[in-house]
């Protein structure tokens, strides 16, 4: 019996044409800003504000207003700054990767999915500058020459590897989402009425004509970047965990961290994806760019990424048992009985058991489960570092050096104010940028536009 291959999904509902496609993307900027959108924006501005009088207030008084003691010396703020590299592994892994793949459906979550890369990453690389203490002496982790003192830099140190890998991957991140905007921005141009936005997007675009000479580079250029970004998405977060696997402190010194902190990154990127998508796509009205296909495709990949990291959780605990050191098993015993086992069984239900439920087609496929299951799990995957980092420093080899970290409110507004600067920032960029890349999205009209597959299917 002969079996054909059912056609698949459309990735843009309603028969749309391209005028109505630059209508629905270019439309929100040229209009008045919507009522939720001030409501936000106020509310993280506000947030925002709180946190960087707390980091003021730091670098003011000195970092002894933190929670750290004798014991802990890397704790809350060392968790936030690999927390924020993780949520910026998601954008350049949907746009460079994807693109290589030839994927259609990142067309409509790659240019949201990069600026959160970029922000992002501008939050994570606040954390090791507030954790020098004097922050007034950052040049000092950089290959200054000699004149500046007897300082030399130790480039055997992987915190100066995490300087050249985050400054690279912003960098590159940077300009690989700022020429995939100059297409779009060319479009803003044109329908600009106003004479300054007008001029504006005229200098951002760079002479953009549309010309097919344009197009050439511009995509011979994507993806020369694609593959330049492709392997920093493997090394930036393989270097942060070398800050912990180079070390000689049981529950760090593993080789097992590299892979494992680069799927956990690309887990908690795709999670922190899933949740400003589903609200963008309520407010701006995208449901018919972004549906239940594309929220299926990234649950597909958090399955997968989430299983790697339970593996790489029962790995750890076998490994401890298995090398023989009584140090080794003390710290992961400690992990999931000592005092905080809380964190340890949190970080488990939200990144080994939740993620499974997406097995589930109905869960896979339904907004509301989505939504909620993406905020778990970036729960999860902070209280995932939060374990890493305490709970193997808390307790030294000596019994008389135990101590316990306690957060204090400064720890704590300087990490609820980065999620506030981190929403102003994406909140501004989706109030004058196009939050969906609508040239490419053209792209892929008629061979996965509704009308077009209906046309295949008669």
């Amino acid at each position: 019996m002969q079996r054909e291959s059912a056609i698949r999904e459309p990735l843009i509902l309603g028969h749309k044409t391209y005028k109505d496609i630059t209508d629905d993307v270019v439309g929100p900027i040229m209009g008045p800003a919507p009522l939720g959108w001030k409501i936000m924006i106020t509310i993280s501005s506000i947030i925002a504000i709180y946190g960087i009088g707390s980091i003021l207030y730091l670098i003011g008084t000195g970092i002894g207003v933190w929670g750290l003691n004798k014991t802990v010396g890397w704790a809350w703020d060392i968790t936030n700054f690999v927390w924020w590299v993780g949520i910026g592994h998601a954008g350049t892994l949907i746009s460079a990767v994807l693109l290589l793949f030839r994927q259609k459906w990142r067309m409509a979550i790659n240019r949201s999915a990069e600026a959160m890369t970029i922000f992002a990453v501008i939050m994570a690389a606040v954390f090791p500058g507030i954790h020098m203490g004097r922050i007034w002496l950052a040049y000092y982790a950089f290959p200054l020459p000699n004149q500046f003192g007897s300082i030399w830099v130790n480039f055997n140190s992987p915190l100066l590897w995490d300087v050249f890998a985050i400054s690279t991957y912003f960098s590159v991140s940077l300009v690989f989402w700022y020429v995939g905007l100059i297409p779009d921005f060319a479009t803003i141009r044109d329908r600009m009425v106003k004479p300054l936005p007008k001029k504006i997007y005229g200098i951002l675009s760079f002479g953009w004509s549309g010309r097919a000479k344009h197009w050439n580079r511009f995509e011979e250029l994507s993806l020369v970047l694609a593959g330049i970004a492709t392997p920093l998405v493997f090394s930036v977060h393989s270097i942060v965990s070398m800050d912990f696997a180079t070390s000689i402190i049981p529950g760090w010194h593993t080789t097992i961290f590299p892979p494992y902190f680069v799927s956990g990154a690309v887990f908690s990127g795709f999670a922190m994806v899933q949740t400003l998508l589903l609200v963008m796509r309520k407010a701006y009205k995208l449901e018919d760019y972004i549906h239940i296909k594309h929220v299926e495709y990234m649950n597909i990949v958090i399955i997968v990424t989430g299983s790697i990291v339970g593996v790489a959780y029962l790995t750890e605990l076998f490994i401890s048992w298995y090398s023989g050191v009584e140090y080794e098993s003390y710290a992961f015993i400690n992990r999931f009985s000592g005092p905080y086992s809380i964190a340890y069984w949190t970080m488990m239900t939200c990144n080994v058991i939740s993620p499974q439920l997406f097995w589930f087609k109905k869960i896979r496929r339904s907004f509301v489960a989505t939504f909620i299951l993406s905020i778990v799990v970036n729960i999860g995957m902070w209280f995932e570092r939060y374990v890493i980092i305490v709970t193997s420093l808390h307790r030294d080899y000596l019994p008389s050096s135990w101590g316990e970290f306690i957060p204090t409110a400064t720890d704590v507004g300087i990490f609820i104010g980065t999620l506030g600067i981190f929403l102003t920032l994406f909140l501004t960029f989706t109030r004058f940028f196009p939050v969906l890349a609508l040239n490419e999205l053209k792209t892929i009209l008629k061979s996965s536009g509704e009308s077009y597959k209906n046309e295949q299917v008669k």
